[in-house]
C-alpha cells in the first residue's frame, strides 16, 4: 500500500493558520509585510525576518530560507563596534541596507531584495 505523503509548505500563520505552500507564494503575497530583523550574530543565517500578516498575526523565519535571494559578496569580518558601522543591525526595526563592509551586510542586503520583490509585485497588478 502506498503512503501518501504530504507536501511540506513553507509557511503557516502562527496566528490564523494560512499556509503558503512555497516561498514565492509568501513573497508576493499582498497580504504580508517585513518588519523587522532579529540579528544573532554567533551564527548569522539563523537569525530571524520579522513579518506581520494581515490578520494582525506576526510571525519570524530564519534568514537561510531567504539567503539564496543573494547573490552577491559575503565579507568575512563583522565591523559591529567599529567606527565604520552604522549599528543597524542592534535595531530591530531598521530595515535600511548597510553600507559597511561586514560580515552582516548580506543579511541587509536580502532585506532589500524582499522589501523590492513586494514592490515589483504591487507595480506588475
Amino acid at each position: 500500500m502506498c503512503e501518501i505523503i504530504k507536501e511540506k509548505n513553507f509557511c503557516t500563520c502562527s496566528n490564523c493558520g494560512y499556509v503558503w505552500k512555497t516561498r514565492d507564494d509568501f513573497l508576493n503575497d499582498e497580504e504580508i509585510e517585513i518588519i523587522g530583523y532579529q540579528v544573532f550574530f554567533e551564527a548569522l543565517r539563523a537569525g530571524v525576518f520579522l513579518f506581520n500578516h494581515s490578520c494582525k498575526g506576526t510571525f519570524g523565519l530564519e534568514v537561510e530560507k531567504f539567503e539564496d535571494l543573494y547573490d552577491g559578496p559575503i565579507f568575512v569580518e563583522r565591523t559591529t563596534g567599529l567606527e565604520e558601522c552604522p549599528e543597524l543591525c542592534l535595531h530591530e526595526d531598521n530595515l535600511e541596507p548597510c553600507p559597511a563592509k561586514c560580515e552582516c551586510t548580506f543579511v541587509r542586503e536580502i532585506i532589500q531584495v524582499i522589501k523590492n520583490r513586494k514592490l515589483n509585485a504591487n507595480a506588475k497588478g
